[in-house]
């Protein structure tokens, strides 16, 4: 396939303008306040900062609003897609633009990753408080693993390739499928992405565009569906995207790099502390229905 990320970019710009508009809308519907203050600003600047170097941004948000308690467990879902899609269309543009991967792969990844949202998203807007919270208590279990065997190093290393063929581009297409549905439900696409691209035999960068562009594209498309519903938290999700996009920028153009193994090990602690907390939510929740 020719160079295809002029045509990428246009299309992002457009589903960017689509939500924007749907989002906008939305929440002049509302009587939420759409006015973040400091302390979610502040959760919006730090996942976004370490997101943008690798780390993920929903298990580290999910733990945040837990400990503090101030997104209700059945919108966080919504609210981490809605919130964290600005500041990755912009790490989309920015990785994109700078590091290599065979278009045909990234398209078709990044096509399969939106399918799998646009679908998961319909299912888990509709759920009921307690699955939800079920759901999103395995999910920060599976986060701490992923953040645990990084540090650990057990992730396959990768290959030298920058595209797949088939039948390997099928599988990379299937997997991404099932990575889009799952991040509805608030399972980062990140980590997974890396060790599906590593298993595939590409080189562990060619996962940044991947990974960044497949969540460009489907947190505002599957967003699309929680504004519909009102299933979000309005003043956390603007939070989310004001002290996120500055972020981005600081990390990749500023920062560039830390060392984060201390910090995963940190992330670790706090994700499996509100992985309990979500789960036993979910116990009191089944007592009290």
């Amino acid at each position: 396939m020719p160079d295809a990320k002029p045509l990428l970019f246009l299309a992002l710009g457009a589903v960017t303008l689509v939500f924007l508009v749907a989002w906008v809308r939305s929440a002049r519907r509302t009587t939420e306040s759409a006015r973040p203050g400091p302390l979610a600003l502040g959760i919006g600047f730090v996942t976004n900062f370490f997101d943008t170097l690798g780390i993920g941004s929903f298990a580290p948000t999910t733990s945040m609003w837990k400990l503090h308690g101030t997104v209700p467990d059945e919108t966080i879902p919504g609210t981490l897609n809605v919130g964290h899609a600005l500041p990755s269309i912009t790490q989309a543009f920015i990785f994109i633009a700078i590091v290599q991967v065979e278009m045909t792969t990234l398209v078709g990844m990044i096509a399969a990753a939106v399918t799998g949202a646009w679908l998961g998203a319909g299912v888990v807007a509709a759920w009921p408080r307690r699955r939800i919270q079920v759901g999103m208590g395995l999910a920060l279990l599976a986060a701490a693993s992923f953040f645990a065997m990084t540090n650990l190093q057990l992730f396959p290393s990768g290959g030298d390739t920058l595209g797949l063929r088939p039948p390997l581009l099928w599988a990379g297409i299937a997997g991404n499928l099932a990575l889009g549905a799952f991040m509805t439900l608030g399972i980062g696409l990140y980590a997974p992405c890396m060790i599906l691209v590593a298993l595939l035999g590409m080189n562990p960068r060619a996962a940044f565009p991947v990974m960044m562009g497949s969540c460009a594209f489907l947190m505002p498309i599957g967003s699309l569906r929680f504004v519909a519903s009102g299933r979000y938290a309005l003043e956390p999700a603007v939070g989310l995207t004001l002290g996120g996009v500055p972020a981005v920028l600081l990390a990749a153009f500023v920062v560039k790099s830390l060392p984060l193994t201390a910090l995963r090990w940190l992330v670790v602690v706090v994700v499996l502390y509100a992985a309990f907390a979500m789960l036993r939510s979910a116990r009191a929740t089944e007592r009290e229905g």
